[in-house]
């Protein structure tokens, strides 16, 4: 196999991505508008004339120098199930090298290992038990463990310990219900009886949930804000969505919505799916202090799922995770919310770095420390 990395053109690269079951949203070369703060460039791999993967790779220039580093969030999209892993990515690596990369992060796209909502379930009620990593998992993918293993004889970094290093980063633990094969009806008894229960209540009081557009974004943010502010998050500007609604919805038909639950002409939650092939991610979410009894949170994922299931897809992807199962952990509630969908928690090999110059690769790592 003798594999070739060029430049290609933007219809090119979502011809590739379009030809996929499954592939990030942050790997479609309309991600690259979404990211204004960062330059871009779209990748072709090359096995003679025939492309064999794709990525979209995002520039951060260091300061004050024209060095870069070189990201491809939850890429490349390339055949992982190979002993040669070398022989793909050491071709990516000198084109970024000869761009001015300092440094690659890459972000294999390989669902490495996965817990079953009963294992999720047993690990909180065990108090011994504070981490997911304490814990066997149901699967352990064979592909990806080669992956890992290549990528560490390859001198590639292992993903660094969560606050640590620069902060590019995608969450490693996250959180799916598998579409494939089911109904409604099965949906709903795989969810816990909080769930279900909820569900009928938000129906019983009235709540409506409609997709909005980006007329509504504004109404989106109000909520969100108000979240973060109950939560101890920082929130993103309302640009930020207005700038991604933008960069995906001219894309493909169904890349983005923003789905609005309302209880008497008042929003009580809102949520924004995103969509590639057969994934559809619930990227981000709100709700209000106010009204909380009417489930407007469990309404509107409800209908995210159904549609998801109505459009064919094959998972749907309510993101991140924390691996922590401890019962004094504030962010326990959060997993306790997305495992009463009867899913499942699973890790990507997570975010793997190559240093092409350590100096500046670390100058890089202290100046996003103390951005914050």
């Amino acid at each position: 196999m003798t594999v070739t990395v060029r430049s290609i053109t933007t219809a090119e690269h979502l011809a590739f991505v379009e030809g996929l079951a499954s592939a990030s949203y942050l790997q479609t070369p309309a991600w690259a508008g979404a990211k204004p703060e960062w330059t871009s460039e779209s990748l072709g791999w090359f096995d003679g004339s025939t492309m064999v993967g794709a990525a979209l790779v995002l520039y951060r220039q260091l300061p004050r120098f024209k060095r870069y580093l070189a990201y491809l969030p939850e890429g490349p999209l390339l055949d992982w199930d190979t002993d040669r892993l070398g022989e793909l990515l050491a071709p990516m690596t000198r084109h970024l090298k000869r761009r001015g990369a300092f440094g690659v992060r890459i972000g294999p796209p390989l669902v490495w290992r996965t817990w079953h909502a009963a294992t999720i379930k047993a690990a909180v009620a065990d108090e011994s038990v504070r981490s997911l990593t304490e814990v066997r998992p149901d699967v352990t993918d064979p592909v990806a463990t080669r992956a890992h293993n290549q990528l560490r004889s390859l001198g590639w970094l292992p993903p660094k310990p969560d606050g640590e290093g620069f902060a590019a980063g995608q969450p490693t633990y996250r959180f799916w219900v598998r579409l494939t094969g089911q109904s409604e009806e099965s949906l709903l008894k795989g969810m816990n009886q909080l769930w279900r229960r909820n569900i009928k209540k938000a129906d019983k009081s009235g709540v409506t949930v409609r997709v909005g557009d980006r007329s509504d974004l504004a109404t989106f943010h109000a909520v969100y804000a108000e979240t973060a502010r109950r939560d101890g998050f920082t929130p993103r500007p309302l640009s930020y969505f207005e700038t991604m609604f933008d960069a995906l919805q001219p894309e493909a038909e169904d890349r983005i919505r923003l789905y609005l639950a309302e209880h008497e002409g008042d929003l009580v939650a809102a949520t924004i799916w995103t969509r590639v092939g057969g994934h559809v991610w619930y990227a981000y979410g709100a709700s209000t202090s106010a009204k909380r009894d009417v489930r407007g949170s469990n309404a509107v994922q409800w209908q995210m799922m159904r549609d998801a299931l109505a459009a064919g897809a094959d998972v749907y992807d309510l993101r991140g995770i924390t691996d922590s199962v401890a019962n004094d952990d504030p962010h326990l509630g959060l997993i306790q919310f997305k495992v009463g969908t009867g899913g499942e928690a699973y890790t990507y090999l997570g975010e793997w770095d190559l240093p092409l110059n350590r100096l500046l690769y670390k100058a890089f790592d202290v100046y996003m420390a103390r951005r914050g």
